[in-house]
């Protein structure tokens, strides 16, 4: 209750011992919402991490083509000079 009350922005305040069951189910209710927050963070960071690998792989692709290209361009310019 302490915890809760400090996240609230009460400080200081003095808090009356919760029952058994009234803890039990505070607690709960904190680890579940920890557990969902911790869920949602990860999902998150999976997301992010999938789509910074897409775009490496696509910068990855676009200078392979690139490279590709100039030596192409290269070897056409080769063949005009021999011409």
């Amino acid at each position: 209750m302490r915890a809760k009350m400090r996240l609230m922005g009460f400080r200081g305040a003095t808090v009356k011992p919760l029952n058994e069951e009234a803890a039990a189910e505070l607690g709960a209710e904190l680890l579940g919402e920890a557990i969902v927050f911790g869920v949602g963070g990860l999902c998150l960071y999976l997301e992010y991490a999938r789509q910074a690998g897409q775009a490496r792989k696509r910068d990855e692709e676009q200078t392979a083509t690139l490279r590709d290209l100039r030596e192409q361009l290269e070897r056409l310019r080769e063949e005009l000079e021999a011409v």
